[in-house]
């Protein structure tokens, strides 16, 4: 059985490895992956599609990270993204439009949206979070952090 999780993480590996910058190399790896990781955990706790919620973390800021662009990146980011998925032909039609809408609202921290875009969003703000937990949130961030701490049943610090 294939491991769309794994294949999807070979390409990127392709990109970032391909970095010469090793500070922005070390900060695509430990964003992009964080909330990949983040995606896992909150999907699982929410009941939702793990792997793919995990393909959106991974892919969600890939446009900035391989054109060192930051601009619109969660529009361009979703044309990217599709473009990554159909080329690989990992995830079927539904699963890309699910994975693409995700990152293309993943920077409207403010909205709410249905539930699996909720869980991208979400997981942005945890991985910013928990790069360094003793400072506080970003403000845009804030309320997101406060809900997931209840979520989660954290103590505050």
């Amino acid at each position: 059985m294939v491991n769309r999780i794994e294949l999807l993480r070979q390409h990127i590996d392709e990109t970032l490895l391909s970095m010469a910058d090793t500070f922005k190399r070390r900060c695509a790896y430990v964003h992009l992956y964080g909330v990949a990781q983040a995606c896992a955990i909150i999907a699982l706790k929410r009941g939702e599609n793990v792997e793919l919620a995990t393909m959106a973390g991974m892919l969600h800021d890939y446009y900035t990270y391989k054109f060192m662009d930051s601009q619109n990146h969660a529009e361009k980011g979703a044309v990217l993204a599709k473009k990554v998925l159909d080329d690989l032909q990992l995830t079927t039609p539904e699963e890309t439009a699910m994975i693409c809408l995700a990152i293309h609202n993943h920077s409207a921290k403010g909205c709410k949206h249905c539930a699996f875009d909720e869980i991208l969003i979400d997981a942005d703000v945890m991985q910013h979070w928990l790069y360094n937990a003793t400072v506080p949130a970003m403000p845009h961030e804030t309320e997101r952090v406060h809900s997931l701490i209840e979520e989660f049943e954290l103590k505050k610090m």
